[in-house]
């Protein structure tokens, strides 16, 4: 007889009798697997949350992009700068796109300072952004309402503007903003669009902010430049945003950049790069950390609980022999012995596993609640923290179960 044929209905009842008669002893033995099992399923839903959510930041950045921002600095330390670079600039963008046959697409944007933004309705603190129109493929921006400026709107200075959905909420919030005119500083702008609204649970990913286009307005980069004023010391454009083709590596072309630019710029380190390709590496050797640590509390957790199931076997041998003597004497044979009490610690095993089921989802919802952390369930947490929990339960129980099957019949019998 097989160890699984010998676990048959029968012998789980009398599994589950044995233990009800030593609850406590049972319940304390229970913790080391329910906490350990509660661990793995908390552990492997919080990783899978925060992988999902760095993928979703990651995808709103563009994991083929470079970001090629303008750094700020004080007056004084600008006007230091200025003596050797001019900035950010669209000279820069053409020797970039000269120089990298890997780039396939750029977008250029330039911040308007603000000091008036409103319609006829309402006001807002929305930020105002002049970019070129590949910039919302770029961003991965998708249209809700209306449409998206065009190159002729940026050749023919046109004063257009497209809305995050937050600035079209505070800019209109009695109707549709198409159509509408909204002004941003002296000047006055169609609403020609407006995007959807890409709520992400993070500002920011790895230093990096994310997720202000909800509270931003758009128009044309040449309108902006043909229609506003901006102070000499600004540079030309104050980010560029690069999409690389599917064979190009982010972190070399990234290097070529910055050599690149720190050539133009005269050695001055008045940009920065931004590689999300190297941002999601480095969230995930931190995502590979903690579930190292997680991993160990976890074992750790297990191996208590296997020891426990060990020690209650043991005991309950000695509490059984004469029991056991009885069964041999009636023609129980060794692997039967052996069966029943492996039985039994695979019994402590699995409730011990059911319960830290529900304990680790707890767990999970809870560090998602008070932590701010992200959780995702995961079918393969549940898998995993069941298997070990049920081989660990084995595992430790087999020696107990050995000894029991072992037991001189005669000398069983005569056990006080």
């Amino acid at each position: 007889m097989s160890l699984l044929e010998g676990m048959n209905r029968e012998s789980f009842v009398h599994a589950l009798g044995q233990l009800r008669q030593h609850k406590l002893r049972t319940s304390l033995t229970l913790l080391g697997m329910v906490f350990g099992v509660g661990a793995v399923i908390a552990m492997l839903s919080i990783g899978e949350g925060a992988k999902q959510e760095a993928m979703r930041l990651i995808e709103s950045m563009g994991l083929r992009n470079l970001l090629v921002q303008s750094r700020e600095l004080d007056p004084e330390t600008l006007r230091e700068v200025r003596e050797q670079s001019v900035g950010l600039s669209r000279s820069d963008v053409r020797a970039m796109r000269e120089t990298l046959p890997s780039v396939v697409a750029v977008s250029e944007e330039k911040r308007i300072k603000t000091w008036a933004l409103f319609s006829f309705e309402a006001s807002s603190d929305a930020q105002v952004l002049a970019v070129t129109p590949s910039y919302f493929d770029l961003a991965s921006l998708a249209l809700a309402h209306g449409r998206l400026f065009e190159e002729e709107d940026n050749r023919r200075y046109h004063q257009v503007a497209v809305l995050g959905a937050q600035a079209a909420r505070d800019l209109f919030p009695g109707g549709s903003p198409i159509g509408q005119r909204v002004k941003v500083n002296h000047l006055w702008l169609e609403v020609v669009g407006v995007l959807e609204d890409r709520d992400l649970t993070k500002d920011e990913f790895q230093g990096v902010r994310l997720g202000g286009d909800r509270n931003r307005v758009f128009l044309p980069l040449e309108t902006a430049y043909k229609r506003l004023r901006f102070e000499s010391l600004e540079s030309e454009l104050d980010a560029v945003l690069l999409r690389l083709d599917e064979g190009a590596s982010p972190q070399q072309t990234a290097q070529t950049v910055n050599y690149l630019l720190a050539r133009r710029h005269g050695g001055e380190n008045d940009y920065e790069l931004v590689v999300p390709a190297a941002l999601l590496k480095q969230q995930q050797q931190t995502q590979q950390i903690f579930t190292i640590v997680m991993s160990a509390i976890a074992g750790i957790s297990l191996l208590v609980g296997g020891i426990g199931i060990m020690n209650i076997m043991l005991a309950t041998v000695l509490e059984r022999t004469r029991e056991i003597g009885l069964l041999r004497a009636l023609g129980a044979r060794k692997v039967d012995i052996q069966h029943q009490f492996l039985m039994e610690s695979a019994t402590v095993a699995a409730i011990g596993a059911l319960i830290g089921i529900l304990f680790g989802l707890l767990l999970a919802v809870a560090i998602q609640q008070f932590a701010g952390w992200p959780a995702a369930g995961s079918l393969f947490a549940v898998r995993l923290s069941v298997t070990i929990c049920l081989v660990t339960g084995i595992v430790f129980g087999w020696y107990p179960a050995r000894q029991a099957a072992e037991l001189d019949p005669i000398k069983a019998l005569h056990a006080e």
